[in-house]
């Protein structure tokens, strides 16, 4: 099989839209990429959003867009809709159909392979990044063209057998969001009228320790969540770092079985609830931790009513005038105003995310057994 630069089969198209004044609805963010996905579903809405000039790079449906900022997030898919992006999102085509098929490009880009080349190129001390001219460099095995449509054919089959699987995820999430709605109420109006109290009189929080590059001796070296291991309901262990935490920190900075680990940044307000997952683990400046009063409010109901407001208006009302970037302060968190349901009604609730998580475990798996299936694919050699 023959070996190909990226550089020779890829083009990074530069076409440059305003996005004041253009008549395209959406745009992508690094917020809308999942990790390791050959698909980008997500999407933010141009008008009356807060996106910086930087937005300028225009996309069409079938592009793949490769961003280039923190590799170990593995941020690269296809899309299905014209948009706009910003300059640190490359949007990638096929130089020849005949030679490397577009819909075959998601899936060299969420190869191991590929990854671990962009991992040993990358610039920077924390904020890592390549240039599209260290992408470029990326030499990786090209089937024939026959070959490829036959590989796409089986790839597509799988991801779309993937999707489906999680569609169904998503369904047993609305499931849940419907029964909050019938036992609580519209959580932001607080239509059932139920009592409210500030957030600091049901659970104490603070932010995690931040990261001083400068004071690592790595004598006190454990794993901390960042942002991007909080994922909504869940946590994200495939790139988990390390920093010094000496033994006032480990006191300060530990996690409890119940914890609410709270996004302060990027998608304010995403949420999960910890469960001792990983041993000596503690947090960094970008996450709050809420350990709730569970005699008046349980972990699991706050973490639904975050994803609720998030939902609505994704915390826009928080923007200081001086900011543009959404933040979610400690003076701010602890000001939230709570409806606070009964303990009984809120133990109903838990018991039914409880179930329903038992079935989105078994759906889960299935998602992580097509997944394999796909690397593996992409690993076989079809020419014969």
């Amino acid at each position: 099989m023959p070996k190909v630069l990226l550089k020779d089969v890829v083009a990074r198209i530069k076409d440059k839209v305003d996005k004041d004044s253009t008549n395209l609805e959406y745009y992508i963010g690094g917020e809308h990429f999942d990790y390791a996905e050959v698909c980008i579903t997500k999407r933010g809405v141009i008008q009356g959003s807060t996106i910086g000039p930087a937005f300028h790079m225009h996309f069409m449906p079938g592009d793949v867009l490769l961003m280039s900022r923190n590799p170990h997030l593995r941020k690269a898919g296809v899309v299905d809709f014209e948009g706009i992006c910003s300059d640190v999102s490359y949007v990638c085509r096929t130089k020849d159909e005949n030679v490397l098929m577009q819909r075959y490009l998601p899936f060299v880009f969420q190869t191991d392979h590929f990854w671990e080349f962009a991992e040993r190129n990358k610039k920077g001390s924390t904020n890592f990044f390549l240039n599209w001219s260290d992408f470029e460099k990326y030499e990786f095995d090209l089937p024939g063209i026959e070959e490829q449509r036959k590989l796409t054919e089986l790839l597509w089959a799988a991801q779309e057998t993937k999707m489906a699987y999680q569609e169904l995820l998503r369904q047993s999430d609305e499931l849940v969001k419907s029964q909050f709605i019938e036992l609580f109420g519209d959580p932001i109006s607080n239509s059932k009228c139920l009592p409210v109290k500030l957030l600091s009189e049901v659970a104490s929080s603070r932010l995690g320790k931040m990261l001083d590059a400068k004071k690592q001796t790595g004598k006190y070296r454990h794993p901390y969540l960042a942002n991007f291991n909080v994922q909504w309901f869940r946590f994200d262990f495939s790139t988990l770092n390390e920093m010094d935490f000496n033994e006032e920190d480990q006191v300060e900075f530990a996690l409890e079985y119940g914890d609410l680990m709270v996004c302060e940044g990027g998608e304010v307000g995403r949420c999960a609830v910890w469960h001792n997952e990983i041993e000596c683990c503690y947090f960094q400046k970008a996450v709050h931790r809420v350990r709730c009063d569970t005699t008046q409010i349980l972990p699991e109901y706050l973490a639904w009513w975050f994803h609720f407001r998030s939902s609505y208006n994704e915390f826009e009302d928080i923007i200081g005038s001086k900011s543009t970037i959404a933040h979610l302060p400690g003076v701010k968190l602890k000001a939230l105003e709570i409806p606070i349901p009964s303990i009984g009604l809120q133990l109903d609730f838990v018991f039914l995310v409880e179930q329903t998580d038992k079935s989105k475990f078994e759906l889960k798996q299935s998602i992580a057994n097509i997944t394999a299936l796909m690397k593996s694919l992409m690993q076989q050699d079809f020419s014969n």
